[in-house]
């Protein structure tokens, strides 16, 4: 969670609301990314996205079923979807997201029994670090 920790600080630098994700194969670290939305002109570019689309190409496939997800902060529908859709198999999250959050807070979309897969969920590793960068980013913007 450290290194997504990172990657939410690089967010910071374009503007990006300060979410970091990392993706782990086997213990070694083979995709990281963050918010991209504001640098990118791009809806799509979350950190999870990112990070998963890097994770398959280094990989060369996009079943991610042994790879394990760190991300600072609760992913929300898009990602929840996109992360049952990779078939990660375990998403480790911070700072639950009461309003977006779509692996628990909100709705719980990748534990849904009707979806084709449901990775193994971790949730508040370092959640109070994880808060307090959204929190002093978003004071910022005020």
């Amino acid at each position: 969670m450290r290194h997504a920790l990172t990657e939410a600080q690089r967010a910071i630098a374009h503007g990006d609301v300060p979410v970091g994700a990392v993706v782990l194969h086997n213990g070694e670290v083979i995709a990281r990314a963050c918010n991209e939305r504001e640098h990118r002109g791009d809806p799509t570019a979350h950190a999870e996205v990112l990070a998963l689309r890097a994770a398959a190409r280094h990989l060369g496939t996009w079943r991610l079923d042994e790879c394990t997800l760190y991300v600072t902060l609760e992913p929300c529908t898009m990602c929840a979807g996109a992360i049952v859709n990779a078939r990660v198999g375990t998403l480790v999250f911070g700072a639950a997201d009461l309003k977006a959050g779509a692996t628990g807070s909100l709705y719980n979309v990748a534990a849904d029994p009707r979806l084709n897969h449901e990775p193994t969920l971790r949730h508040g590793v370092l959640a109070d670090e994880c808060s307090t960068v959204l929190q002093e980013f978003f004071r910022a913007q005020r």
